[in-house]
């Protein structure tokens, strides 16, 4: 099976594994994004515990979730946001200030809103999650 959005596929995954309350979720095919989205994941408590297998098809991912999500999926197209933008999309992908998390790719890296306004910068849209 192939996929044109692994990163979309595996936030899907997530959401409807936590829809029905499951504790784990398998993800075949890990890219360096999808990582670096489910380490950010990890940091603000989204989900528990995330354990890597090497193989020829780009590795497994085996991840503990914290039923603490209510929605998180992929942003497409991926908007670009100045630093300026980034309330107004803040709006409009999550439900409440203060509440959730963007997942912006910068020039710095991935990371959340929060630290792209504390860090003045801006990128591209990638993931939401609350």
């Amino acid at each position: 099976m192939t996929l044109n959005d692994p990163l979309a596929a595996c936030l899907s995954k997530i959401d409807n594994a936590e829809k029905v309350s499951k504790k784990q979720v398998i993800m075949e095919g890990v890219s360096k994004m999808i990582k670096a989205v489910l380490a950010i994941l990890q940091q603000n408590g989204y989900v528990n515990d995330v354990k890597y297998e090497e193989n020829s098809k780009g590795g497994k991912a085996t991840i503990t979730l914290a039923n603490n999500i209510n929605r998180c999926g992929a942003i497409k197209p991926r908007f670009k946001v100045k630093l300026s933008e980034v309330e107004k999309f803040e709006q409009r992908f999550l439900p409440a200030k203060n509440f959730g998390m963007l997942v912006i790719s910068t020039p710095h890296g991935l990371m959340t809103n929060k630290d792209a306004k504390e860090k003045k910068t801006g990128g591209r849209l990638i993931a939401y999650c609350y």
